[in-house]
């Protein structure tokens, strides 16, 4: 049962699909990175020094009282639309990387599948049909 589970986790398709969790969990903390680090300050910035990380709702007395979104969380029941905000634009930009890779990876197999095969060589019996047809040609 070992040896059957180690050349089922070995497989091609297994590693293959391990590199591209480990590489997309990558790229997820670099989006993450990059919407709450650069594009929402940005945005907070055009809209009057917002920060949207604390925008929420506090659906409880306490909750409402509270400074910040975390400690809205620890009092109650709270919405924290500000944070849904920049998952919301984290997911539209991963979704964006992605339809580019899956274009470009479909116009480049769109390619190979265009390009014709090269011709396949003469049988004997196409050779000797051209030689027989080369010496109906010569008689005439």
């Amino acid at each position: 049962m070992l040896q059957e589970f180690k050349k089922f986790a070995l497989r091609g398709n297994v590693v293959d699909l391990a590199i591209g969790v480990i590489i997309g969990a990558a790229f997820g903390k670099i989006v993450d990175s990059l919407v709450a680090d650069v594009i929402m300050p940005i945005i907070g910035r055009i809209f009057g020094g917002l920060d949207f990380s604390n925008y929420f709702f506090g659906l409880t007395t306490a909750a409402s009282q509270a400074p910040t979104y975390d400690a809205a969380k620890k009092a109650g029941a709270t919405l924290g639309y500000g944070q849904f905000l920049t998952v919301a634009v984290n997911f539209i930009i991963i979704a964006w990387v992605l339809f580019l890779v899956v274009k470009g990876m479909n116009t480049l197999f769109k390619q190979e599948a265009e390009a014709p095969p090269p011709p396949a060589p003469p049988t004997k019996e196409q050779e000797l049909l051209t030689e027989i047809r080369d010496l109906l040609k010569a008689r005439t």
